[in-house]
């Protein structure tokens, strides 16, 4: 049902057109930002240890600020990448999603699709597939959608993969 490999099918002698439902700048969330935070923001707070940090009196921070550090690193390292290490590129055509996590692809008839939901709360607002089965990444899957200027309203994109899933009526 699920395959790993890309289908090259042809319909009246094209390529099935594909249309990218994720945002350019998911690579830049899944892998840029957490590695400049959590080596620039962790190697910062490492530094305030030892004293590598200090001010222009020659004092070392007080272990307060030590703390402060070391807690923001971690809240903000747990945080990143819980919001953004599961993040997939996702595209779709007219039978199928085809979704990557830049080292694999797989791909997921819309019949396999029981939910489609967006968490607005997120500034990125992912939308998350959750499936009938497991796939080859697990029984759901969290993309970023394309940026669009829409305040508290769901992305078209999540209505469009329930009407292509048949969840609407």
């Amino acid at each position: 049902m699920f395959s790993a490999y890309p289908p090259y099918e042809l319909k009246h002698g094209n390529v099935m057109q594909e249309r990218v439902l994720s945002s350019a700048w998911t690579f830049w969330a899944k892998f840029v930002l957490p590695s400049v935070w959590i080596s620039g923001f962790g190697l910062a707070t490492i530094l305030l240890w030892p004293g590598g940090l200090i001010d222009g009196n020659n004092a070392m921070p007080p272990l307060q600020t030590k703390f402060v550090f070391l807690g923001v690193w971690l809240l903000g390292t747990t945080f990143i990448l819980w919001a953004n290490a599961g993040l997939k590129r996702v595209r779709m055509d007219e039978q199928q999603l085809h979704v990557s996590n830049y080292v694999r692809e797989i791909h997921i008839p819309f019949s396999a699709i029981t939910d489609v939901r967006q968490n607005r709360w997120l500034n990125s607002r992912p939308i998350t597939i959750h499936f009938r089965d497991a796939t080859g990444f697990g029984d759901k899957v969290t993309f970023m959608p394309k940026q669009r200027i829409q305040f508290w309203r769901m992305d078209p994109v999540v209505n469009e993969l329930k009407q292509s899933a048949g969840l609407t009526g």
